[in-house]
């Protein structure tokens, strides 16, 4: 009995140890996307500019995603001109849904650039499970902020991440 106990304590720390291990990540991971043109990038390509760039995971059945896409999408363009700020967003929908992400992106009239992830690809990458999920990667290219979910005003504590990233407050 105590083996089994002792074997259970050791494999749950094992995986808190994986998992903090893959959620602690700096450096950002090397996963192909596509564009909404059918090309494929390599995510880690998008961070080389050296500028602030975010990333934000979403999906179109996501509510909350889209409510944080459209809150975005109403400062974006006052972030790119203060920060010079590069925001990203990347749908994990899959494959039979890409017309219908091109459909939502061109509606909504969004100011950022939309990739599609239809294998989950980045999911596995950033270990995460649910949408939205947003990665800030600074300068150098480093991931130094990650949060999962959206409730409003979520987009002003990203913007002052931004900020102090870009060293403007």
């Amino acid at each position: 009995m105590m083996k089994k106990i002792i074997g259970c304590l050791a494999l749950m720390l094992s995986i808190s140890c994986y998992s903090h291990a893959q959620f602690s990540q700096k450096q950002m991971p090397s996963v192909k996307v596509k564009t909404m043109n059918g090309q494929t990038i390599d995510i880690k390509e998008l961070t080389q500019d050296g500028q602030v760039t975010v990333f934000s995971f979403w999906a179109t059945w996501c509510k909350p995603c889209l409510q944080e896409l459209g809150a975005v999408s109403d400062v974006y363009e006052e972030w790119e001109e203060d920060y010079n700020v590069r925001f990203i967003a990347i749908s994990t929908d899959n494959s039979r849904n890409s017309a219908k992400v091109k459909s939502i992106s061109r509606s909504k009239g969004w100011p950022f650039e939309v990739y599609l992830d239809p294998n989950e690809d980045t999911k596995r990458a950033f270990n995460f499970v649910n949408v939205p999920y947003v990665v800030i990667v600074d300068a150098k290219g480093e991931i130094v902020y990650q949060h999962n979910g959206y409730v409003p005003g979520d987009e002003e504590e990203l913007e002052s991440k931004i900020a102090a990233l870009s060293n403007v407050q």
